[in-house]
């Protein structure tokens, strides 16, 4: 097995241990209300949808510079300019079937390699975003249900979408 692979699924369950013993110990819950309450719940208590808003603005702008400072930028520019190239050829040959078999081959190489790359914002966020999210839910459960979660991704793909632009993140 690929060392990424391996490090990332350390990551994944060292996050999802985490995030499932919120409610087993109390030192874990403590420690993030004591820090988001008094910055994120002061905006939500101050007013909850504009909170909500600049909640997902931020969040959003913290997780695009993790991704231009921890990512090779220059090497995922340059995997997607390959893959760019290999799309176009593939749409060249779209009626020859074992030519476009052996493109799709190729394509599929990218994937490892892009997963390498943007595997080191990924260790460094995941944990971070995993208890934010459980207090989140917790805070905005009672005030808007479960369609928090549905609203924040809209908002972190519009805003995420700016900051990539913005900031010139591959």
């Amino acid at each position: 097995m690929n060392k990424s692979i391996i490090i990332f699924l350390i990551v994944f369950l060292i996050s999802a241990y985490v995030g499932s013993s919120w409610d087993s110990f109390p030192l874990i819950k403590n420690s993030v209300h004591a820090v988001l309450d008094p910055t994120f719940g002061v905006l939500l208590k101050w007013n909850l949808y504009i909170g909500f808003i600049l909640i997902i603005a931020l969040t959003s702008l913290i997780l695009t510079l993790a991704q231009k400072y921890l990512s090779d930028q220059k090497q995922l520019r340059e995997l997607k300019k390959e893959q760019k190239i290999l799309n176009e050829e593939m749409k060249k040959y779209k009626e020859h079937p074992e030519k476009l078999l052996e493109l799709q081959k190729k394509q599929l190489e990218f994937i490892p390699k892009t997963f390498e790359l943007t595997l080191k914002p990924i260790m460094f966020t995941s944990i971070p975003i995993i208890l934010f999210f459980r207090w989140f839910g917790q805070y905005l459960n009672p005030e808007l249900g479960g369609w928090w979660i549905f609203w924040y991704i809209v908002g972190s793909m519009i805003f995420s979408t700016i900051f990539r632009k913005l900031f010139d993140v591959a």
